[in-house]
């Protein structure tokens, strides 16, 4: 019997040995394992500083996305050494993590058919303080034009309570508008920070937006979720592949492109990233944490 072709692939420090680069993972688009490693060895100088010493929990696709997937939070012992982890409480025991802190565990990762990585907000040696606060914006179909208004008035609130904001489309159906924290706050406190945000921006605009957990409660207005903020909980990554036909790419955008009619969460892709790595969004806006001290006192 031949031999399974494999490939190495340089990355860092490291070479990374991916097997079977070529399977087909996007059969509607041809895209292969091979072109996922490519991927997340491109992104990663934007990536990689959205994940370090972050908790993740991994999407695997070893059957293309046609295939069964299941999520993946404990590390396998078959994992390498040189990747880093990290052992976490749950309830009645503890859950061992993955830590992508190199383009080369990047790349491994996608050898293991990992297609989205789902990253907690806050860092390993600090879990109960993160450094991130995520609003989901989820509409209730296909029509972008509803998420672009409500990132508009959340980001109007958010100026208000003078907290910035850096926006990310998911490459699902929606938007990510995330605020930078300081770590200091407790992830039980922050998770109520955000319900008063969202439950206040609600009340202005009532016809639009809803808080409502429950589907049937909804009706047509836009999810304000702020379920992601919760201990242990995560939020797709930056840069990271969702498992849909076209391969799309979660994508972080300025605030000014949401004035953009063309804009829609799928609008990047695997096969177009590239284009847009030469500028990076968020460079200014996450650089430093923000306390949620004032911004209680100004709600």
């Amino acid at each position: 019997m031949a031999a399974k072709p494999k490939l190495a692939v340089r990355a860092g420090r490291r070479t990374v040995e991916v097997s079977r680069p070529d399977k087909v993972l996007f059969p509607d688009d041809g895209l292969t394992k091979a072109d996922l490693v490519e991927h997340y060895r491109t992104v990663a100088p934007r990536m990689l500083p959205q994940l370090r010493g972050r908790p993740l929990m991994l999407e695997r696709h070893p059957d293309g996305i046609n295939g069964g997937r299941f999520m993946q939070k404990d590390v396998p012992d078959y994992y390498p050494d040189w990747i880093r982890r990290a052992e976490l409480p749950k309830q009645n025991g503890t859950v061992t993590h993955v830590l992508c802190d190199d383009t080369a565990t990047l790349v491994y990762l996608a050898d293991q058919a990992c297609l989205t990585l789902h990253r907690f907000l806050a860092k390993a040696d600090r879990p109960r303080c993160p450094d991130r606060l995520v609003f989901d914006l989820d509409p209730p179909g296909e029509d972008f034009a509803p998420v672009r208004e409500a990132a508009r008035q959340l980001c109007a609130l958010l100026d208000e309570l003078r907290l910035p904001a850096a926006l990310m489309t998911t490459g699902s159906r929606g938007l990510h508008v995330i605020v930078p924290l300081d770590r200091r706050t407790d992830v039980d406190e922050v998770r109520d920070f955000a319900r008063r945000v969202a439950d206040t921006l609600a009340s202005r605009h009532p016809d639009q937006l809803t808080t409502a957990p429950r589907k049937q409660d909804r009706g047509e207005r836009l999810y304000l979720d702020i379920q992601r903020n919760g201990y242990a909980q995560t939020a797709v990554a930056p840069y990271t592949v969702r498992a849909l036909p076209g391969a799309p790419v979660a994508t972080p955008i300025d605030g000014s492109e949401l004035d953009d009619p063309e804009l829609h969460p799928r609008r990047w892709t695997l096969t177009n990233i590239a284009e847009r790595l030469t500028e990076d969004p968020w460079r200014d806006v996450l650089r430093r944490g923000r306390s949620l001290r004032a911004a209680w006192q100004r709600m």
